[in-house]
């Protein structure tokens, strides 16, 4: 065989090779990703009384919350989604156990497993999807924040309608994760005990632990 043939022969090779596995795109990380929703999708049966059990958040490195507990509700004369919930800092000593709400549009009726946040506050697009739910049991929310000039910011929640949600229900939510660029090592298990109003150490005065905190505390659903 000559030379001239042999190298022939690998240049074609290559050429259908490369043909054959095109390089992959590198994804735009200040967008948020290509997601797939839940398919018929019933909010109605969403609604009502939830507790985070596993919390990520791409702006976090360690769980600084707990006690997360969402209430959802539905405008009668609006497509929106609404949103209060109770949650607690886990540094904090008072463990004070604090509210917060947020709203969603819902863009396209016929998609309602897509939300926008409806508040002015919020910089850039702020989208929510319910990925997967079985309603009476568990359900898995996404959460991704476009602003200007910034990596996109990713949040989930794995929610259970009891304190507690079996691991192997854990496990198959969370293998649906990493295809939307979340890294499982930060997905953080979240504590549901301990959560009531009067769990605080004795002596310490709730004014003077939140003059302390206050300056490094921010909403659990702000950007």
């Amino acid at each position: 065989m000559s030379p001239l043939f042999l190298l022939t022969t690998v240049i074609v090779f290559l050429g259908f090779s490369s043909f054959g596995h095109p390089t992959k795109r590198r994804e735009d990380k200040t967008k948020c990703p290509h997601v797939r929703a839940i398919r018929n999708f019933d909010l109605h049966e969403l609604l009502g009384s939830w507790f985070v059990v596993q919390y990520y958040a791409s702006s976090e490195e360690a769980l600084s919350y707990g006690c997360m507990r969402p209430v959802f509700s539905v405008s009668p004369d609006r497509l929106q989604v609404s949103m209060n919930f109770t949650y607690t800092f886990t540094d904090d000593p008072a463990s004070e156990l604090l509210y917060g709400n947020i709203t969603w549009e819902i863009p396209e009726p016929n998609r309602p497993s897509h939300w926008v946040h409806a508040e002015d506050t919020y910089e850039g697009v702020y989208n929510t999807y319910v990925l997967d739910s079985d309603y009476k049991s568990w359900a898995l929310l996404l959460h991704c924040a476009e602003k200007s000039k910034s990596p996109r910011y990713l949040s989930s929640f794995i929610m259970s309608r009891q304190p507690i949600l079996a691991s192997n229900v854990v496990t198959y939510l969370r293998e649906k994760l990493p295809r939307y660029d979340i890294d499982l090592a930060y997905m953080f298990p979240m504590v549901q005990t301990n959560c009531s109003v009067g769990n605080r150490q004795p002596g310490l005065d709730r004014d003077t632990v939140r003059n302390i905190l206050k300056q490094s505390r921010k909403h659990p659903m702000k950007l």
